[in-house]
């Protein structure tokens, strides 16, 4: 089986607790927190280990947090590929109301990361990567980290042979489009803003896919859409996968639980159509649990049996009809 190996160059540990009532100008008795590590990448090999799978995670971390997340990171008994910088890891904090069971969510700003640390990644890239591996770059840039990073890591990854899966947002979105990339998963946010407008209607997937899949060198794209499930896209083939309906408690996640999925099964041979529906199983398994737990095996397994059990009941009926 190839290795799978994530890269974040934005990483955080997320610090989540709970208050009865948001009221300004007061002081707040929160409840105990609970710390997880996080960031695109991270939370791919966090859930590729729930999932009973491994993989390698390659991430910059700097300063006390950034201790802190690699305690974290170890005590999932994940397998770890650090690189030192001197800007201190950000850390973010989740605040759910009881009263409510509103959670407000407080990001805070990566550090600038130097260009003899960016550099260094593009190398550890270079030292670890053999054919046929999958390296999942996700996650937003941080400061000092030029817009076209995806694109230098692309150039490695396609010279040693391997895979890149990129699921990233902001400002390198577009210049990260460049890369020779195995497959995308863009949100329909995303999508619109690679497609040059300011929302997509499910009717328009098929054609403005297609559209990505000519203009930039992408081999498969997968559309994320929350709650109304995901939608495929090659040169050869399109399809729509609806999400089971679950009783939502957290949405943290859920797009890199999908992304651990798919790639999870690609590497264990699933075929592609397979591959989707056990991402978009993954993906709605993250939502029913609160926080930051992101998917676990046995929620994303039984979702997964009931996506097959319902496309060959499909499949049966359009027999039927026909």
């Amino acid at each position: 089986m190839n290795k799978i190996i994530t890269l974040t160059m934005n990483p955080v540990v997320e610090k989540a607790t709970s208050v009865a009532g948001v009221i300004p100008n007061k002081k707040l008795r929160c409840g105990s927190p609970h710390y997880s590590a996080g960031g695109g990448g991270i939370n791919v090999s966090r859930a590729i280990q729930n999932l009973g799978g491994s993989s390698l995670c390659m991430y910059v971390a700097g300063g006390p947090a950034g201790t802190h997340l690699q305690q974290l990171l170890s005590n999932n008994l994940i397998e770890q590929k650090v690189i030192s910088i001197k800007g201190w890891t950000r850390e973010n904090l989740f605040v759910t109301d009881t009263n409510t069971n509103l959670q407000y969510r407080f990001g805070i700003p990566g550090p600038n990361v130097k260009e003899e640390e960016w550099r260094e990644v593009l190398k550890h890239v270079d030292d670890t990567i053999r054919k046929g591996d999958y390296l999942v770059a996700s996650g937003k840039l941080p400061l000092g980290v030029p817009t076209n990073f995806y694109v230098q890591v692309s150039d490695i990854v396609h010279r040693k042979e391997g895979r890149l899966v990129l699921d990233t947002s902001g400002k390198a979105l577009l210049p990260s489009m460049k890369s020779d990339i195995f497959l995308m998963k863009p949100n329909l946010s995303e999508l619109s803003e690679l497609c040059g407008v300011e929302s997509i209607s499910i009717l328009e997937l098929e054609r403005l896919s297609k559209n990505i899949l000519k203009k930039y060198p992408v081999k498969i794209l997968v559309v994320s859409m929350g709650a109304k499930g995901a939608f495929l896209a090659t040169k050869e083939t399109n399809k729509y996968i609806a999400a089971p309906t679950v009783h939502q408690k957290s949405t943290i996640g859920s797009g890199d639980s999908m992304v651990a999925g798919m790639v999870l099964g690609l590497s264990q041979g699933k075929a592609l159509s397979e591959m989707f529906q056990y991402g978009v199983a993954c993906g709605t398994a993250a939502t029913i649990h609160p926080g930051t737990q992101l998917c676990k095996k046995e929620d994303a397994d039984k979702l997964y049996e009931w996506l097959l059990a319902e496309n060959v009941k499909k499949n049966k009926n359009i027999t039927e009809l026909t």
